[in-house]
Formats: C-alpha cells, sequence, structure tokens
C-alpha cells in the first residue's frame, strides 16, 4: 500500500515502574555450563561426587566432601562458530569463569566444617544473530495499524505527535505511528507498506555474575550436608539494527536499537549426599535452589528511519526509556548419582529440572507503610510466559579416568530439553507494562541445546593445572514479528543457531 510520509521526530520517557517481557526475560535465565574446568571437563556432573568448588552453585552439599582446604582460579576464551560480521563486534572474547575458595575444618574422627566462597559467571550473553527472510507482503508496522484498527489503544496528540497511555501501546508502536502509518493531510491519512524482505543483525554482550557462600559438612563420612546463598549480578547489552525492504522499490524502514539490564538477584539452595552402604562409595545425591529474586533496571534508546522513494521524503523519530522492574525465576530441583573405582575412576550422572513457564515477571506497584517496596505478578505477561516457555530437563554425564595419580583424562556430555514452545510468539497486543516499553518484535524459539566436553588434569605437590574445551550448540526459529489479527501474509521463520567453542584453565592450590 502507497502514502506520503511526514517528517516527525518524537521522543518517549518510559518512566513507569513496570515488567518486563516474556522473551527478553527468558535471554536472562537460559541454563548455561560453567566453572572451573574439572567441573566442565566432566560435564558438570559431579552434583554427587562433590570435592570441587563448582557444586558449591548446584548440590552445595559437594562442598561437604572436601577434606583439605583448597583455591583456584580460571579462565579461558570463547569463540562463536559461524558469526556474521558485525562492525565493533568480535565472535571471540576472554573469559574470567571462576575464583573461590574452601577452608575446611576438622570437627571429629571423621567429620568437617567446611566455608567457602566461589565467583562463577553462570551467563554469558556474547553472541552475533544474523536472520534474513522473506516478509510475503507484511511489514513490521502493519502491526501498530491492525492494533489501532482494532481498536487496542486511544489516540492523543500533542506538539510532538500522536501518543498512547494504553498498556497495549508500545514505544515501537508510537514511533511507527508517528512516522511510518499516520501522514496528516494527505490523501490517505492511515496505511502502511507491504515488504518484500527484511534482515535482523543483532549483537549480545555482557554477563550475569554468581558469588556464592557456602556453609556445608559431613555426619560420620556418610551424609554430607551443604547450603549455599547466591547473589547473582547482571549486565546485558544488546545493539540491534532490523530493516525491512518494501515492496514496488517503494524504500524500506530500519530500526536501530540499543538495550541494556542491569540489577541483582539472590537464590539459597541446599542439598544433601548420602552413602548409603559404608562400604561402597556409591553415593546420591538431592538438591533444591529456590528462584532467583531479582531486582532489574532496562533503559533504551530506540530510532526508526523511513524512506519513500517515490516522494522522495524522509522520516525519523527515536524513543528512549528507563525503568525498575522485578523478575522471579522458577524453583530448580537437582538429582545426582556418583560412584569411584579405587583412585582411577570417576562416573557421575546428575539430573536437573525447572519450568520457566512458572517464571513470574512483576510490576512495582509503589511502597507500603514502613517504606518496603510493594510488587505484584504481571498477569497478563505470565499467562504469555505460560504458553511461551516450558519446563526444561537437564541430563549431565561425565567420568574421569586417572592412569597415573597425578594425570586425569575428563570426559561430558550434556543434552538441555528446549525452554521454548514451538508455538511460543512474542504476543505485543497484551495489556502489560512489558508491551507498553517494548521496543523490538523479533523473537526467537530456541530448541534443545547439547554440549561436548573433555578435559585434563595434572596434579603437581600441592598444585593442580586442568584445562577443558566445551562445545555447546544449539538451533532456534527467528521470527521478526507476529501479527495476531492477519495469518495469510506472514513472515517468514527463518534458521538461526548458537554454536560455541570454550576453551579454559583452572589453576588450583591445596592447603
Amino acid at each position: 500500500m502507497k502514502r506520503q510520509l511526514s517528517i516527525v521526530a518524537l521522543a518517549i520517557a518510559a518512566l513507569t515502574a513496570t515488567a518486563q517481557e516474556t522473551y527478553q526475560d527468558a535471554t536472562l535465565l537460559r541454563p548455561e555450563l560453567n566453572g572451573t574446568a574439572r567441573y566442565v571437563g566432566m560435564g558438570g556432573a559431579m552434583e554427587a561426587l562433590g570435592a570441587d568448588i563448582s557444586t558449591m552453585g548446584t548440590n552445595p552439599a559437594g562442598i561437604g566432601l572436601f577434606r583439605h582446604s583448597t583455591a583456584s582460579l580460571s579462565f579461558g576464551i570463547i569463540s562463536q562458530q559461524d558469526a556474521a560480521k558485525m562492525e565493533g563486534a568480535d565472535k571471540t572474547h576472554a573469559s574470567f569463569d571462576q575464583a573461590g575458595f574452601v577452608y575446611s575444618m576438622r570437627t571429629g574422627r571423621n567429620s568437617f566444617l567446611n566455608f567457602g566462597f566461589n565467583y562463577t559467571k553462570s551467563r554469558d550473553f556474547n553472541h552475533i544473530l544474523q536472520a534474513a527472510g522473506r516478509a510475503n507482503k507484511s511489514s513490521q508496522h502493519e502491526i501498530t495499524y491492525d492494533k489501532h484498527d482494532h481498536k487496542l489503544f486511544d489516540l492523543q496528540e500533542d506538539d510532538n505527535g500522536l501518543y498512547s497511555n494504553n498498556l497495549t501501546c508500545s514505544q515501537l508502536d508510537i514511533l511507527h505511528l508517528n512516522n511510518t502509518i499516520y501522514s496528516p493531510g494527505s490523501d490517505l491519512e492511515w496505511g502502511f507498506y507491504e515488504s518484500d524482505s527484511y534482515n535482523m543483525l543483532r549483537q549480545q554482550y555482557g554477563y550475569i555474575g554468581r558469588y556464592d557462600l557456602n556453609l556445608s559438612g559431613n555426619i560420620k563420612d556418610r551424609v554430607y550436608l551443604g547450603m549455599t546463598v547466591g547473589i547473582h549480578d547482571v549486565h546485558y547489552n544488546s545493539y540491534s539494527e532490523y530493516d525491512e525492504t518494501f515492496s514496488d522499490n517503494y524504500g524500506g524502514a530500519l530500526v536501530v536499537d540499543e538495550r541494556r539490564i542491569t540489577g541483582t538477584g539472590f537464590d539459597i539452595k541446599a542439598g544433601i549426599i548420602v552413602r548409603p552402604i559404608e562400604e561402597s562409595p556409591f553415593r546420591f545425591g538431592l538438591s533444591v535452589s529456590s528462584p532467583v529474586f531479582y531486582s532489574l533496571t532496562t533503559s533504551n534508546y530506540t530510532e526508526l528511519h523511513v524512506v519513500d522513494n517515490q516522494s522522495g521524503r524522509r522520516s525519523q523519530g527515536w524513543s528512549s526509556g528507563d525503568y525498575d522492574f522485578r523478575l522471579n525465576s522458577p524453583w530448580k530441583f537437582g538429582a545426582s548419582l556418583g560412584h569411584t573405582v579405587g583412585s582411577s575412576l570417576a562416573l557421575g550422572v546428575s539430573y536437573e529440572f525447572a519450568d520457566y513457564g512458572k517464571t513470574d515477571q512483576r510490576i512495582i506497584d509503589g511502597y507500603d507503610y514502613y517504606g518496603y517496596e510493594t510488587s505484584s505478578s504481571d498477569r497478563a505477561m505470565n499467562y504469555n510466559t505460560a504458553k511461551s516457555l516450558k519446563a526444561v530437563s537437564t541430563l549431565k554425564v561425565g567420568g574421569e579416568f586417572r592412569p597415573d595419580p597425578a594425570l586425569a583424562i575428563r570426559l561430558g556430555f550434556n543434552y538441555v530439553s528446549p525452554m521454548y514452545e514451538k508455538s511460543g510468539y512474542k504476543d505485543l497486543t497484551l495489556s502489560s507494562q512489558g508491551v507498553y516499553n517494548s521496543s523490538s518484535t523479533d523473537y526467537t524459539n530456541w530448541d534443545a541445546t547439547y554440549r561436548i566436553t573433555a578435559g585434563l588434569g595434572y596434579r603437581f605437590d600441592k598444585f593442580n593445572l586442568d584445562i577443558a574445551y566445551q562445545y555447546n550448540t544449539t538451533e532456534g526459529d527467528f521470527t521478526p514479528y507476529y501479527n495476531p489479527y492477519y495469518f495469510e501474509d506472514i513472515p517468514e521463520s527463518v534458521k538461526v543457531s548458537d554454536k560455541r567453542h570454550q576453551l579454559m584453565m583452572t589453576l588450583g592450590y591445596t592447603f
């Protein structure tokens, strides 16, 4: 459809306390494998074997198996396979992965009380995504047009242009209304362009650092108990360029979006490991982790540029927002088995379960009489989360073989079931603060994740040197936007991937 454009620049200041959107939050919650090189080399399947500092964040009882104090430091490099070229983005980066210690204190002939602290980079956001496909005569701003046509929001006008206070109207909707859809005084005041193709290029970077404090011990070398309090430090950044080519050489639209999420969260983990048969080293473990209670701030700066080749006119606008929100991840449960054969072989199996469909996105309501912040669940967005995300099962298996007391060879494998429903989508018609502050329309439904790991370890005197390699791969379906009002001409969903190679090293000292 052809129409003239008006030249309007619009600024939006979204300062309301609010909740976030399902797919943005899911990016923060996707599980990863990281820790010491020994832990990674064995695929993380050490929750029942214990005696590795990284189990502090999965089954805290694993720290109860330490008989000596220890300290370790881990670092390495991560490289994304088949990453698109993007100015200012690098597919390979250095990574500081872990640093911590355990202090072990004997309390009886066969009993110990252990204290520990450990930092782990629990989530590495670095990823370059490129997706291009056919728009099939649809367009991003057609969603806005249809939302207005179905009276999902009321519009008002001031000196800056059109705006709406309805929660169903996003930042991007306002930009498209003023720069793409509405042209007062023209022959066709309301309309939209049909598009032939789209292209998305996005760079994500940043991390979540987890700081764990642990108290653990054992009873007669048969029962091991532990508790960990974790503090999570969030640093997420993204920059994207999304453009569409209009049909019939009419021009195109470009959306440049920058978003940043920072904040902290905390959780509590508890675990137990039991050696049921006194004469056997076989043991099993159970663990539970509370939700991570996040307190987060997000900010964005978004530009829209529209070109009409027929009229020769240009239109552009920008919006920005800065607001606080709360997010509670789901409960997580774990079960594990471990067995050793003498001092030459160790085998472990671990299983974790978390239902991400029960993630709770919360709205800040204000403060009570005593000055404490109050919040409530964003029911509309949580309903969409329940439809778009699901329970995730993680299976980890690993082993360590020592042909010599000083040398260790390790292998591991992980399977992580999909977090996203294949039919899930970003619903921008919800009456939700998450929609009101949204500045993008795309979403990716990632499939299952597979990890293959390997490692070597060498011990000399009181020192140990470990190296590990991890290959992590997952694929997903990228969709630029979803329009629930129009099912004939819809954009093409395309395959994207996240394939990473990680090489890391741990230096340790036992005292």
